[in-house]
């Protein structure tokens, strides 16, 4: 089946190259600029080269034509992008590549392409994963979710290459939440860490964290043995660990009271605020998820995020 990346962004230029060592994939940017003929995305993923197999365009419609798009863009402008060029995906099977929930509405990228496009396909391709090691080459593993478990199947078998592994489930819901809500636990890891405030702290944020995340996604009728799998503990894991995370990085700038680039997308800043509404809608208590909300809007610094933590009312685990 032929298969097309739509959006050069770091993740979507790395599934590129690494798609296109089982055969022809074409990556659709909406400024290709020199990267056809540099073989190479100097400003996104400089240092990994094209495989001979992976072209370059910019016309839409002419990567649309594949049988499986793989849609890069980021969350908050998920929506957008697929209402602008709906004729070009109804009736596709289209797999999301980001991560985050929808500010405006509250949905996941699945619900998202669902809601704009009802004849098509959707999936998502979640996981711990960092772009520069999937271009490298280097082993990792990912989960595909699609509520169709035959077409699943069929996008696990196409997607898996030498260096990525996939796994499948049907549980969309789960995937989605696993891969959005451990970008805001990044992100009160990160301003933990630079804030000082030491190793044994950020393992207890990813531990209450991780029950948050457990919490939110039984409320939506979720698995919880998604959770506990690459979607959700695996990505949580590696984001909340690594400086290579923006939502990690983030956070650290938070801790650290320094600025951070604004030009650089963090897709845990807006879902830690959507997540922080729906809670609050459905009457679920997420107090790190409501504190990270705090700080990526300015109402708290870390000191009073923390104390206000601290100072909870004693519970079992």
């Amino acid at each position: 089946m032929s298969i097309a990346v739509l959006g050069a962004g770091a993740f979507g230029t790395a599934l590129a190259i690494s798609l296109a060592q089982n055969g022809p994939v074409i990556l659709w940017a909406r400024d290709p600029g020199d990267m056809a003929h540099l073989r190479e995305n100097r400003a996104r993923l400089p240092g990994c080269r094209f495989p001979d197999g992976l072209s370059v365009t910019g016309d839409l419609p002419d990567a649309a034509a594949a049988d499986i798009l793989l849609i890069a863009v980021p969350m908050q402008k998920l929506r957008a992008f697929l209402s602008d060029h709906a004729k070009h995906f109804a009736d596709k099977t289209l797999v999301a590549c980001c991560k985050g929930i929808e500010l405006e509405s509250g949905l996941g990228p699945v619900a998202v392409m669902s809601e704009v496009l009802p004849t098509a396909t959707p999936a998502i391709l979640t996981g711990p994963s960092f772009a520069t090691d999937i271009a490298r080459g280097l082993p990792t593993a990912l989960t595909l979710a699609c509520a169709e478990d035959k077409k699943g199947l069929r996008l696990q078998q196409s997607l898996t290459t030498p260096n990525l592994r996939i796994y499948r489930t049907t549980d969309t819901i789960g995937a989605e939440l696993g891969g959005a809500l451990k970008n805001v636990i990044a992100i009160a890891c990160g301003a933990a860490m630079g804030a000082g405030l030491g190793e044994s702290a950020r393992a207890a944020l990813m531990t209450r964290g991780y029950a948050e995340m457990q919490r939110l996604a039984a409320r939506l009728h979720a698995d919880p043995r998604t959770l506990s799998g690459l979607s959700g503990f695996g990505d949580l894991s590696l984001t909340c660990t690594s400086t290579q995370s923006r939502n990690y990085r983030l956070g650290l700038s938070i801790g650290k009271g320094e600025g951070f680039d604004p030009a650089v997308t963090v897709e845990g800043a807006a879902t830690a605020l959507a997540v922080d509404a729906l809670a609050r809608k459905l009457g679920l208590d997420l107090p790190i998820t409501a504190a990270v909300a705090g700080l990526v809007e300015n109402r708290l610094d870390v000191k009073s995020a923390m104390e206000n933590l601290l100072s909870r009312p004693l519970k079992e685990e």
